[in-house]
């Protein structure tokens, strides 16, 4: 038996993958299906295969092919295509364009003005990237979709059930649960995102993880001027590093864009965050908003908070170790990845995957 700790985006893709393998799983959440206190949840994460590194260039095309396999398998629709573009000074686009060439992934390289006309809801100060492939991805409706599937392939799911500690064998775990009650498994798959951290202590095989920081994030929703215009995703580096995607129900009922920092978030655990939103990444954001995407009014209309996990390098962790596998695609850009994530965590729960290199924890 398979015990899954944590029914995020990658408890619930790697649950999903176990148990259409044929796998006896059971699928332990704290909380309730879909809830909000963590980083799986929301309408609206990136989709895009703009990368400064080859290894997640390719990886990104195996996550579209996966998440294809996914919609198909529980018929729902999850990842909308939206073209993706990248802009600012701090971006070496030029060098974004070849990569994107080598790897045969489709993209154009805009002077300012070209881009303007094309997408005149935005000032871009400089040259643009685009890409067709990127789009958006739907959180809690890929949660709902990994969970019922796993659910009708046999998955036992326990809710509100929260894990106290895990003791290992050579070969075995035993999960012990704040209620009291146990579970014996051969094998445990360790998919806490911001939990982990703290969790990790209570893991009888020592695990070495690397240094995980865990931040407070913000997201900030502006309504579109046009609501019939479509938006692509966005990514600007200039004097802010700043994400945007259409919103979807996140936003509220009239169309919406998510803008928020990728970076400063507010360093926190997931047990003390205090789920307010940081007055001066508002400010910082509306003020970005006012000067360069007219086509939105620079008042938000919704905001919200979640969690990042990061590691030093930014490279995820997906490793096994004894009788625990620890899967904490993380970083602020693992949602993209959550079928392939899922994929790949089955292989090593099951033991019949290597774990990928620049993920090991021992890297």
């Amino acid at each position: 038996m398979i015990a899954v700790i944590g029914a995020g985006l990658m408890g619930a893709a790697t649950a999903w993958q176990l148990a259409r393998r044929g796998a006896e799983v059971t699928l332990i959440e704290a909380y309730e299906i879909g809830h909000r206190n963590g980083s799986s949840h929301g309408t609206s994460r990136i989709f895009r295969r703009v990368y400064d590194d080859p290894f997640y260039v390719d990886l990104t095309g195996r996550a579209a092919e996966c998440w294809r396999e996914l919609e198909s398998d529980a018929g729902a629709g999850l990842l909308r295509t939206t073209g993706g573009l990248d802009f600012g000074a701090g971006r070496d686009l030029e060098g974004l364009a070849a990569m994107l060439s080598a790897a045969g992934v489709a993209c154009e390289l805009l002077p300012e003005r070209a881009a303007r006309e094309r997408w005149p809801f935005a000032r871009f100060g400089g040259p643009v990237l685009f890409h067709p492939e990127a789009g958006v991805v739907d959180a809690d409706a890929t949660v709902a979709a990994c969970v019922r599937r796993a659910a009708e392939l046999g998955a036992r799911v326990l809710t509100g059930t929260r894990v106290r500690e895990v003791r290992t064998g050579p070969d075995s775990a035993q999960v012990l649960m704040d209620d009291g009650s146990e579970l014996a498994a051969d094998t445990v798959v360790v998919a806490a995102g911001p939990w982990l951290p703290e969790l990790a202590g209570a893991i009888g095989t020592p695990l070495r993880l690397p240094p995980l920081r865990v931040t407070q994030q913000q997201v900030f929703h502006f309504r579109r001027r046009d609501p019939g215009q479509s938006w692509p995703t966005l990514v600007a580096m200039d004097e802010l590093m700043l994400y945007g995607l259409p919103s979807g129900a996140d936003g509220g009922a009239a169309p919406a864009v998510k803008i928020a920092e990728h970076d400063r978030g507010t360093p926190t655990t997931a047990s003390t965050r205090d789920g307010i939103v940081n007055p001066a990444s508002r400010d910082a954001v509306t003020d970005w908003v006012s000067r360069r995407l007219p086509g939105l009014d620079p008042e938000p209309v919704a905001e919200a908070v979640c969690l990042y996990t990061t590691t030093p390098d930014e490279d995820f962790v997906l490793d096994r170790v004894g009788p625990v596998v620890v899967v904490s695609p993380c970083s602020g850009h693992g949602a993209k990845f959550t079928p392939l994530i899922g994929h790949l965590a089955a292989g090593l729960a099951l033991g019949t995957a290597e774990p990928l290199p620049r993920f090991t924890l021992r890297r």
